[in-house]
């Protein structure tokens, strides 16, 4: 008979389990990702974009009062700046949330290929040491 190999699973199957799934959480580092992170958390809410219309609003009679060129520029430069600036960035929180779980899903969708994949090369490896084994008795008679 001839000798079974020993099936060894593909290193990269160990590695990814080690490396988890990638996630915007995982993206910031050193004191200024930190920092930064902590900013757009604050400022990414729809409450800050509350504030930030209520802080605008106060300097709107004196834009009207100073006639179209003024208000134009209020609306622009003040208004539309600082309240998109926080509506934006919620948005953008709401899609890094939905590309983190999109990431995650397709990681444990790959984790599960891989094991598949990993089996299957078990299978096969086994089938052919057996294969092997029966032409080896087919052969002897």
């Amino acid at each position: 008979m001839t000798e079974r190999k020993t099936h060894r699973p593909h290193k990269r199957i160990a590695g990814r389990k080690e490396e988890g799934v990638a996630t915007r959480k995982g993206e910031h580092t050193g004191f200024n990702g930190w920092l930064a992170v902590r900013i757009t958390d604050v400022v990414g809410t729809m409450w800050c974009a509350y504030a930030f219309a209520g802080l605008a609003l106060i300097s709107l009679p004196a834009a009207i009062k100073g006639g179209t060129a003024p208000l134009i520029a209020w609306i622009a430069q003040t208004f539309l700046q600082l309240v998109l600036l926080s509506i934006i960035m919620v948005g953008q929180k709401v899609a890094a949330a939905a590309s983190d779980k999109q990431a995650y899903q397709t990681y444990r969708d790959a984790e599960a290929l891989l094991e598949i994949s990993d089996d299957l090369h078990r299978l096969i490896t086994l089938n052919n040491a057996m294969t092997e084994e029966i032409q080896t008795l087919v052969k002897k008679d």
